[in-house]
C-alpha cells in the first residue's frame, strides 16, 4: 500500500481485517463480508510506543539502518497497526518500521488504528514475530512460554495454534531452563539451538555454563558436544561415588571448581586437614584448555 496513493488529507479507506481465530492470516487478509472501513492516519512518532508484549529483543542494526535510508527516500510504504492507549498509541504490528522511522528523523508515521484488548494485543505480537521466523531460539522459547502463561494455553494448544509438533514446542521451552550465562550465549548467536539442546543433557547443571563457554571457544560441532556431555556424565557417576561421605564444604568446592574448569574435580581430605585436589581430563586438548585456565604456559 503505497503512501503516495493517499488523498490530500493523508487518509485512505481500506478493507477491515478479520480477528485472531486463525492467527495472522485472519488478521491481515481481506474479508469482503466485513463492511466497516479503516483509515490510514499520520501519527506523531512521540505518541507511539512499542508493544509491551513484543517477544523480539534484538533488532538487526544494519537492516534497520537500510530500512531507515529507504524511508528517507520513499517514506513508510506500509502503515503500522496500533491501538489507542493512555497518552498515545501502542504498536500491534510494525515495530521495525517505527524504529527505522525514528532513525530516519521522521516525526510522523502512517498507521491504522484498531481496537484490541490485552489478550489480542499479546497474541498478535507473538504470532507476527513467530511466523516471520526471525526470532532467536531463546526469544522463540519465551514467546511460547508467554502464550502458555498469559493466555492459559497448554503445550498441545500452543503446538496446534502455531502449526508445530508438541515435541518441537517442548524442546524450545526446555531452553528456558538453561543457566543465565548460557542463555546469553544462545541469545547472541554464539551457541546454536542444537548445541544448547545438547548441553541440557549434562546431569551436573552447575557445569553447563563452563562447558558452554568451552563449546563456543573451541567451536565444537553438535556431535562433539554430545560426546563431551556423555564423557562428563560418565565421569560424574564415578565422582559421585568418590564424593560419598564428604563434607558439604568439600562437595561445594568440587562443584564450583568443576563449573570453572568444565571438567570433574576431586578433592580428598584426611582427618588432619591435609589432602589433594585432582582435575580429570579426557584428551591432550582438554589438558591444554585446563592449563590455559590456570594460567600455565609451558612454552615460557
Amino acid at each position: 500500500m503505497a503512501r503516495d496513493s493517499r488523498n490530500s488529507k493523508n487518509k485512505k479507506e481500506v478493507k477491515k481485517k478479520g480477528g485472531l481465530g486463525r492467527g495472522l492470516s485472519a488478521l491481515f487478509e481481506e474479508e469482503p463480508q466485513v463492511k466497516p472501513a479503516e483509515e490510514i492516519e499520520d501519527l506523531p512518532l512521540e505518541e507511539v510506543r512499542p508493544n509491551p508484549y513484543q517477544p523480539r529483543k534484538n533488532f538487526d542494526e544494519k537492516k534497520l539502518g537500510e530500512l531507515a535510508e529507504s524511508i528517507k527516500e520513499n517514506g513508510v510504504l506500509q502503515p503500522i497497526i496500533v491501538r489507542r492507549s493512555v497518552g498515545g498509541y501502542e504498536i500491534i504490528a510494525g515495530e521495525r518500521r517505527f524504529r527505522a522511522s525514528e532513525l530516519a528523523g521522521k516525526t510522523t508515521i502512517p498507521a491504522i488504528i484498531r481496537q484490541f484488548d490485552e489478550s489480542q494485543m499479546m497474541e498478535v505480537a507473538i504470532l507476527e514475530n513467530l511466523q516471520r521466523e526471525d526470532l532467536t531460539p531463546l526469544e522463540e522459547a519465551q514467546a511460547y512460554e508467554m502464550l502458555q502463561k498469559n493466555l492459559g494455553l497448554t503445550q498441545e494448544e500452543v503446538s496446534k495454534k502455531m502449526g508445530k509438533s508438541r515435541p518441537y514446542i517442548t524442546n524450545y521451552l526446555r531452553l528456558l531452563t538453561l543457566p543465565q550465562k548460557t542463555k546469553a550465549l544462545l541469545q547472541h548467536g554464539q551457541l546454536s539451538m542444537g548445541q544448547a539442546r545438547t548441553l541440557l543433557g549434562l546431569k551436573d547443571k552447575e557445569a553447563i555454563d563452563g562447558l558452554a563457554k568451552r563449546v563456543v571457544k573451541e567451536g565444537m560441532p553438535v556431535r562433539k558436544v554430545e560426546a563431551v556431555v556423555a564423557q562428563m556424565n560418565e565421569r560424574g557417576k564415578k565422582q559421585k561415588k568418590k564424593s560419598a561421605g564428604k563434607s558439604a564444604f568439600i562437595k561445594a568446592s568440587e562443584s564450583q571448581l568443576a563449573s570453572k574448569f568444565g571438567a570433574p574435580v576431586n578433592i580428598s581430605e584426611t582427618k588432619r586437614g591435609k589432602g589433594h585436589l585432582s582435575i580429570d581430563f579426557a584428551s591432550p586438548e582438554e589438558l591444554n584448555r585446563i592449563l590455559d585456565l590456570l594460567g600455565v604456559n609451558l612454552d615460557e
